[in-house]
């Protein structure tokens, strides 16, 4: 069963006239819905703050049966140092040109 580590939207929040998005990590199976269920909910980024807040055993556990992060997750973990401290090995896949 493939899987990915997707970033999914968690809502709007209200404070003082002001407003700010919470996003969700989550492990989706690959064949179903794009806003389909989820395997697990894996951790949280916030952008304002700039905190991920993550589920580590969750997301090394996800990640050893396979499962890829997407773009934009791979960025926020790795900004968390996440794969220089567990050292996690994969190929990220690359968009565009390939060097020749």
């Amino acid at each position: 069963m493939r899987r990915k580590l997707p970033i999914r939207f968690g809502g709007i929040f209200y404070l003082h006239l002001s407003q700010w998005a919470i996003y969700r990590i989550v492990a989706i199976d690959v064949r179903s819905r794009r806003e389909g269920r989820d395997l697990r909910k894996v951790g949280f980024y916030d952008p304002i703050k700039n905190q991920t807040y993550s589920n580590v055993s969750a997301i090394l556990y996800f990640l050893e049966k396979g499962a890829q992060p997407t773009g934009t997750v791979y960025d926020i973990l790795r900004k968390a140092e996440f794969f220089k401290e567990f050292r996690v090995s994969f190929d990220k896949k690359r968009k565009g040109k390939q060097e020749s």
